[in-house]
């Protein structure tokens, strides 16, 4: 004989086949909102890693307009300016003439947090002005709290012109 419930009719086991489909249901339906959902925000993070840097060689100036023995500011145009970015589609390196053929280009940035070195021709050192960073000529660090030397741009002479190859925020 059948299993009697509290008010008299059969026990019921398990739910029927309908609310168990409607279950299925929307757990199938909440599964595919979390993948739509989901899959813009991993791409969001992962995307970079797959991205190769944009890099680029931009001209600088000729090589008639850089003494040797001498560094100077120069300014580069970014590899990916965007029409808003204003004053930060440019580039800022510190350019060093040593000889006929020789130039080195180092980043603005200091490598302790970033800020901005000048170049004190004095002193023949780069100066942090920030946190007392200090800098030789070649960008090795002579004092304060910088961990590594300037970060380097690479240089190239073609057609008479200096090229400096850039990329985005060369920090370290």
């Amino acid at each position: 004989m059948p299993e009697a419930a509290a008010d008299g009719g059969p026990v019921k086991h398990g739910a029927t086949p309908r609310r168990r489909f409607l279950g299925w249901l929307g757990a199938g339906l909440g599964a595919v909102a979390a993948a739509a959902a989901g899959v813009p925000v991993i791409g969001f993070f992962f995307a970079p890693l797959m991205r190769r840097p944009v890099e680029a060689w931009r001209s600088v100036g000729p090589v008639e307009g850089f003494r040797i023995g001498e560094t100077v500011e120069v300014r580069i145009p970014s590899v990916a300016p965007v029409p808003w970015a204003g004053q930060a589609a440019e580039i800022a390196a510190w350019l060093r003439r040593s000889g006929p053929g020789e130039f080195t280009a180092f980043s603005v940035n200091c490598t302790h947090l970033g800020c901005p070195v000048r170049w004190t021709p004095n002193a023949r050192l780069f100066l942090c002005p920030c946190h007392g960073g200090v800098y030789y000529e070649d960008g090795s660090v002579a004092g304060g709290p910088p961990p590594r030397a300037l970060a380097q741009y690479p240089i190239r002479v073609e057609g008479g012109n200096v090229l400096v190859r850039t990329s985005a925020l060369p920090l370290g």
